[in-house]
């Protein structure tokens, strides 16, 4: 049984069969990937306030120290991604920022709304009227808060890590495995795209990184929703100590995940975090969203590759790049369901600079 699971009404069956199946797999099982895809977004750190202090995490801060970001100051980010070229306002925040944090939970009814996922819709029409597509990621989040803004995010996600209790999530806030799949499973109810992912190297063994792929198959053949699985190494920062997982580990994580999951499931690796020339052959066919004007605000001392990096390796692994939105292209064509919002399908049909620039990167 997952941790947390039955608290959220979540059946999850991973056979033991799978999880020997999956362990066994090695690199040379799985093919390389015919080509590589990116998005062109810009980062928007909503707030740097979490209920969770997670001992490898840089991105939240202490009450009293955290930032909410202004309408105002959202508004100047994402109409310099769009002025870059951006499709894509990733926005990020911690879990129920408001939850315990007093002056942001006070900012917030100041500006006239009672949740930060209220906020979070205003910011998304504030990133749609500037141009860009909201890929939300609010962490863990209940099927009401995330019905609130749904409609207005081309696609959303949340990192599974892990479905193991390991001590980086300890504490009194710690995270629930149960909680995060919950997550991913609401997301499925509501049909809304979405990516999500593992971490490497928390505590976690082979074994539950398994069982975390494995959960993450089960509820994307249940609901058809997940576009892209994340298998990112944690990185050493002034939080974390541990040396990132070796090579090996992630070559075999790698090809675990591309075997595991369905050929329409995309297997990202971060180029500013994981060594991605070396996995290539392991089945990786994204390199994530990438910014042309902010840092990644959640591992701050990683850069982004410029675009001509991006190029490099694809050339090296002698397969083309190509340039997608926040909600992959099957999620458009799918005549079975309505994937997206009439908002989010209007925004890229309408007839402006915002639709055009959508279009030409869907028809490249």
């Amino acid at each position: 049984m997952i941790p947390g699971a039955e608290a959220y009404g979540l059946e999850i069956d991973v056979r033991e069969a799978d999880v020997e199946a999956a362990l066994a797999v090695d690199p040379g099982d799985v093919p390389a990937a015919p080509e590589l895809t990116f998005a062109r977004n810009v980062f928007v750190p909503l707030t740097t306030a979490c209920r969770y202090t997670c001992t490898y995490c840089t991105y939240y801060d202490p009450p009293g120290q955290a930032s909410l970001l202004s309408p105002e100051e959202i508004r100047e980010i994402v109409e310099r991604g769009a002025d870059a070229g951006c499709t894509e306002a990733l926005f990020t925040f911690g879990d129920d920022p408001d939850d315990r944090y007093t002056e942001i939970h006070d900012q917030l009814d100041e500006w006239g709304h009672d949740s930060i996922h209220s906020y979070l819709r205003e910011a998304c029409e504030i990133a749609l009227d500037a141009g860009l597509l909201p890929h939300s990621n609010p962490g863990d989040q209940t099927r009401e808060q995330m019905s609130i803004v749904a409609d207005l995010n081309a696609s959303m996600g949340v990192m599974l890590e892990t479905t193991a209790e390991v001590r980086a999530h300890d504490g009194p806030r710690g995270k629930s495995p149960g909680q995060r799949l919950a997550t991913i499973r609401n997301a499925g109810e509501l049909g809304v795209p979405f990516t999500t992912g593992i971490l490497v190297g928390i505590g976690e063994e082979p074994r539950d990184r398994a069982i975390s792929l494995l959960a993450l198959r089960e509820l994307h053949e249940r609901y058809g929703h997940v576009q892209e699985v994340i298998v990112q190494p944690v990185s050493p920062n002034e939080r974390w100590s541990d040396p990132k997982p070796a090579l090996e580990t992630m070559r075999r994580t790698t090809a675990m995940a591309r075997a595991v999951l369905p050929d329409e499931v995309s297997v990202q690796s971060p180029p500013n975090l994981a060594p991605v020339r070396e996995l290539l052959d392991c089945g990786v066919d994204d390199l994530g969203g990438v910014s042309p004007v902010t840092v990644d605000h959640v591992n701050p001392d990683y850069e982004w590759p410029a675009l001509r990096e991006l190029e490099s390796i694809a050339s090296e692994a002698g397969v083309p790049l190509r340039e997608r939105l926040p909600v992959y292209e099957r999620f458009l064509d799918d005549r079975t369901r309505e994937w997206v919002s009439p908002r989010i399908r209007g925004a890229i049909d309408a007839d402006d600079d915002a639709g055009s620039r959508y279009r030409s990167v869907l028809a490249d």
